[in-house]
């Protein structure tokens, strides 16, 4: 008995490029998975004519739905919320919620997109607040996933424990990890070492029934110490850019020093099959696509300034959360956690959220 059909929400009007990324882009990934379909969403005149170019798969892969306004990448969460009601983003958050889509995926204004799913959504049961996680490529082979990025600022130990629910529940469910092995960033591994939040937080933790490994460093990360790896938003945000941003100054500092002379030239030729290997390794695009998780569906958000490439992996996650059954592995973990955890503030943290989950 053959598998439903993934069927993808694409707000293809999002990201730094827009139309010329994301057609190409389902096209291919079309091609490549034969089990996917794709609602196209954004200018219809627009999608149509790209479509020309990138017809993608001999079959029946795609629906155009037609949305009339665009968010744009400097536009506020109230424009995004109040003003552009018909915008590609909501209409694609929006056919999760109907039913019409089993995922939805933007490249667009992360703020925007994540005021809208959250309004369009809503959050699950036992979570207070959505957080962003991505994987970061690590030294064991693997990739290790990291939230928050960028989603909460400020956090109490009480969201933190929700976060590292979240992320066990996408390393097991996704990334096949039976028991995720759950990491806390601090400035030391010591229990005494960090704010009051962070060590509240590792109470919490510690007696959650979670695979809690314990405090982790920065350099933990590239490591792979642990599986996943929990923060506030603020300070996984400045993490993850600092990341990228030395994945590039190491890149041309590679290509700078391969270019300087011929010898230097000559050298590189004879590297180019191990800077080659190396490259693919540490190429983020292969890591594209971080889960918004929290919501009642499933969001992708796409970096930005994605290549066709880097949007194909984004929608790739986007396939292999539906596929993995990633919300109701999801809901299924709270619910475990909510029989494991004593009568405690932990205990608070997933049975005393409505409240704030309904705002």
């Amino acid at each position: 008995m053959s598998k439903q059909p993934i069927r993808i929400a694409i707000d293809c009007m999002g990201g730094d490029v827009g139309l010329a990324v994301t057609i190409p882009a389902a096209a291919q990934f079309a091609q490549q998975y034969t089990d996917v379909r794709c609602l196209l969403i954004g200018d219809e005149a627009g999608i149509a004519q790209y479509l020309q170019q990138y017809p993608g798969p001999n079959r029946d892969w795609y629906q155009i739905v037609h949305a009339s306004e665009v968010i744009a990448m400097d536009d506020s969460v109230e424009v995004a919320l109040r003003r552009k009601k018909n915008s590609s983003m909501r209409v694609a958050a929006q056919s999760v919620k109907d039913g019409l889509a089993d995922a939805c995926i933007s490249a667009g204004n992360t703020g925007a997109w994540m005021a809208i799913s959250r309004y369009v959504l809503k959050t699950l049961d036992g979570i207070s607040r959505p957080a962003i996680a991505t994987s970061i490529p690590n030294q064991v082979g693997g990739a290790t996933i990291m939230l928050d990025l960028g989603a909460n600022v400020d956090c109490s130990a009480e969201h933190l424990l929700q976060f590292a629910i979240m992320g066990s529940a996408l390393a097991s469910i996704v990334d096949k990890h039976k028991s995720p092995t759950i990491g806390l960033l601090n400035i030391g591994e010591e229990v005494i070492k960090g704010n009051e939040v962070v060590k509240q937080a590792s109470e919490l933790l510690r007696h959650s029934g979670l695979n809690f490994y314990g405090n982790v460093e920065g350099d933990d990360i590239c490591k792979g110490t642990v599986n996943v790896i929990v923060c506030d938003g603020f300070v996984g945000n400045v993490v993850l850019k600092s990341l990228e941003g030395l994945a590039k100054m190491v890149s041309s500092m590679l290509r700078e020093e391969f270019t300087r002379n011929s010898l230097s030239m000559a050298a590189g030729l004879i590297a180019k099959p191990v800077l080659s290997r190396l490259g693919h390794r540490v190429d983020n695009r292969r890591y594209n696509g971080a889960a918004l998780l929290g919501l009642r569906g499933i969001v992708i958000k796409s970096h930005g300034s994605a290549d066709v490439y880097g949007y194909g992996y984004a929608l790739q996650r986007a396939r292999n959360a539906a596929r993995s059954g990633l919300l109701a592995g999801t809901n299924a973990a709270i619910d475990q956690l909510r029989h494991n955890l004593p009568s405690s503030k932990g205990n608070e943290a997933l049975l005393d959220v409505h409240s704030e989950s309904a705002q």
